[in-house]
């Protein structure tokens, strides 16, 4: 999609949108003032495409614990904030008004890289009262996203938990995950890892559109045969299901995932937490006039009638006859296909904590 901005969204004039989700980029809800584009008749006559930058955090802690019902992991670690891939359902996106910036454009193109966390991480795996349990990657943002090419955080962390034996989930739609097999391959192998790949539709337009730098559904189907091939287990999710726009793939997604030698399967209702909810309907609009009047006629019927619910226990799947359908289509395709809604426990009992530079045990 390219689009140049209109007075009233955020953006400066002069500046052009391509391949992004967020149609706007207005200010957070924890600031004071907005920021508003007006045209003052000095814009240059060619206008500049709105560009991904990088910005560095010096991590201070590493891991995240929460105590989600709704969540099967207490842990986790965020090697990036915002995410380049741009999908515009991506219920990550409020987090971004916790730096001071919006959760549309900004969340997409200014992004925060944390060089050095895994250090961090080694030293908070070394303290004496850790317990060790699962760790999750990519449940906010794609560790695997565009960025992660140069800035290789994702990376550091993984040769930490593979240096030290510790069990860890990765959810990603990032084909760089593919580069650090010769890590994931033998954690795989000792049942200490398992990989979550997300697929929301099979049609490649509308992923281009909705999921604008995330890669074309084929290629995710790819990097699940990749992962399999190298021993990895692999879970296709199809998260967000979005009511009346990819609603009708759930079952040619999964059985496309089985084929590609996906052994387990999730699914998640669309969900609009926050800004998420303003910034889906602007791109419905644009995106998908056509359907936009019933896509969130069908979302509100999930939601009790309303766009979200964030509710424990409704918030993934929604509620109603709609939801409920869903469910029972999703229920009977994996019976079908032979794909598994929960995947082994991974192994703790090999964990040890990591050496520390210039420890004698390490030369053993």
């Amino acid at each position: 999609m390219d689009w140049r901005g209109e007075q009233g969204d955020g953006i400066l004039p002069g500046r052009r949108l391509r391949a992004r989700g967020a149609l706007s980029n207005a200010a957070g809800r924890f600031e004071a003032h907005g920021v508003e584009g007006v045209a003052d008749g000095w814009e240059p006559v060619e206008a500049h495409l709105l560009r991904t930058e990088v910005r560095v955090e010096r991590a201070r802690s590493a891991l995240s614990f929460n105590r989600s019902p709704d969540l099967p992991f207490d842990r986790s670690v965020n090697p990036y904030r915002g995410c380049e891939h741009g999908c515009i359902y991506c219920f990550a996106r409020p987090s971004h008004a916790f730096l001071n910036l919006s959760p549309g454009l900004d969340f997409e193109t200014r992004l925060i890289a944390r060089p050095g966390i895994g250090a961090v991480l080694a030293r908070e795996l070394r303290a004496k009262g850790y317990r060790v349990a699962p760790t999750a990657i990519g449940t906010n943002t794609d560790p695997y996203q565009p960025c992660e090419a140069e800035w290789r955080v994702m990376r550091e962390v993984v040769e930490v938990l593979a240096g030290c034996d510790h069990p860890l989930a990765i959810t990603t739609k990032g084909t760089l995950i593919e580069r650090d097999l010769d890590l994931l391959g033998p954690m795989a192998a000792k049942g200490l890892l398992r990989v979550g790949v997300s697929v929301t539709t099979l049609e490649a337009g509308l992923s281009r559109r909705m999921e604008p730098r995330a890669a074309l559904p084929a290629r995710r189907l790819e990097v699940i045969r990749r992962l399999t091939a190298a021993g990895v287990p692999v879970r296709v999710m199809v998260a967000p299901v979005v009511p009346g726009l990819t609603d009708h793939e759930l079952e040619g997604i999964l059985a496309a995932a089985r084929e590609a030698g996906a052994v387990g399967a999730s699914w998640i209702m669309l969900r609009l937490p926050l800004e998420v909810a303003g910034l889906w309907r602007d791109w419905l609009e644009v995106a998908e006039p056509g359907r936009a009047a019933k896509v969130m006629a069908r979302l509100r019927e999930a939601r009790g009638g309303k766009e979200y619910d964030a509710e424990w226990g409704k918030r993934m799947r929604g509620e109603g006859l709609f939801a409920e359908l869903i469910g029972q289509r999703f229920a009977k395709a994996v019976a079908r296909l032979g794909l598994a809604e929960a995947l082994p426990a991974l192994r703790c009992d090999l964990f040890r904590p990591p050496a520390r530079a210039g420890d004698q045990l390490s030369l053993f």
